[in-house]
């Protein structure tokens, strides 16, 4: 299997497994997902001291606590990934698996958004109406729902913010999400000890499969991560950027087969108004690689 071909591969399961995510947490009832979380970053920092030690990148990641900037990004990302993977898991634990995969459909167009606003870049035409239309999907599901889609948002947004901080601070996929952890377990642990103190830990509780489904939560959150990390040295970002609608796509068809979740006509709307922005968007990205291949492949007339 070729580089490329092992990178689409890569790249494919990581987003196939981030899709079936929404079968997962439910599973760990009756702990509630403000447990489930602080599980998630108590286990994956386990699972990330493995593999910090099978991959013998200990000195990568102490070099990061040594480093007051990296360390200061590092907690930025822990602030807005903890804000993401809550915000999803009390999502799809209560019935808004849609609004959740609507988060992710609409979450590259917030990354442009970002670029734009944080990093001054400037936007081509046809990108500017990609996210005109998305700004019009959103308005016509407030309107018929008679509320802003708030979890998408939220979730569009803190993983936007969260893509935007990782690439400021450069760091390896495995060292990078130690450190996040690592900064979150005080604060996990501390909280998990609290509900056993107050009685309402399910951990430990409610049988030896929620236990080791807990337990898996960090394993859970570090496979797809390792693959997204492989599937990015392997092929373009363009390509990788068009795999991110498998994640968001399997999603959706969860909350529509086996959630059983509604879907009234201002919804329809407003993922028709987002899948065409995402045509849009997607289009203008492959014309825009296209052109700036043919560009770097001109002879230099000297």
């Amino acid at each position: 299997m070729t580089e490329t071909r092992s990178g689409y591969v890569y790249g494919f399961i990581a987003y196939l497994s981030w899709g079936f995510f929404p079968l997962y947490w439910p599973l760990l009832a009756p702990a509630e997902s403000d447990e489930v979380l602080a599980h998630r970053f108590v286990w994956s920092l386990a699972f990330c001291l493995i593999l910090l030690t099978a991959a013998k990148l200990w000195p990568q990641f102490l070099a990061v606590l040594r480093s007051p900037k990296k360390l200061a990004l590092m907690a930025a990302a822990t602030a807005v990934i903890a804000v993401n993977w809550g915000g999803f898991i009390w999502g799809v634990t209560h019935g808004y698996v849609l609004e959740a995969a609507l988060g992710y459909f609409i979450n590259p167009l917030i990354t442009v958004a970002l670029g734009v606003l944080v990093l001054g870049e400037k936007l081509r035409p046809l990108q500017w109406l990609a996210i005109s239309t998305a700004t019009f999907a959103v308005i016509v599901m407030t309107v018929g729902l008679g509320r802003p889609p708030w979890l998408a948002l939220a979730l569009a947004c803190s993983f936007a913010a969260y893509g935007l901080i990782k690439k400021k601070a450069d760091l390896g996929t495995i060292e990078s999400l130690s450190v996040e952890t690592l900064l979150a377990f005080p604060i996990a642990l501390g909280y998990l000890l609290w509900l056993g103190a107050q009685g309402s830990l399910a951990f430990g509780h409610s049988g030896n499969l929620n236990t080791w489904l807990l337990v898996g939560t960090g394993a859970v959150t570090a496979f797809p991560l390792l693959m997204f990390g492989a599937a990015a040295t392997r092929i373009s970002l363009t390509s990788l950027g068009l795999l991110q609608y498998v994640g968001p796509v399997v999603q959706f068809v969860i909350g529509l087969t086996i959630f059983n979740e509604q879907m009234p006509p201002s919804r329809w709307a407003g993922f028709a108004l987002v899948w065409m922005a995402l045509c849009v968007f997607t289009f203008d990205a492959i014309r825009a690689q296209r052109r700036s291949a043919e560009t770097a492949a001109e002879p230099t007339v000297l």
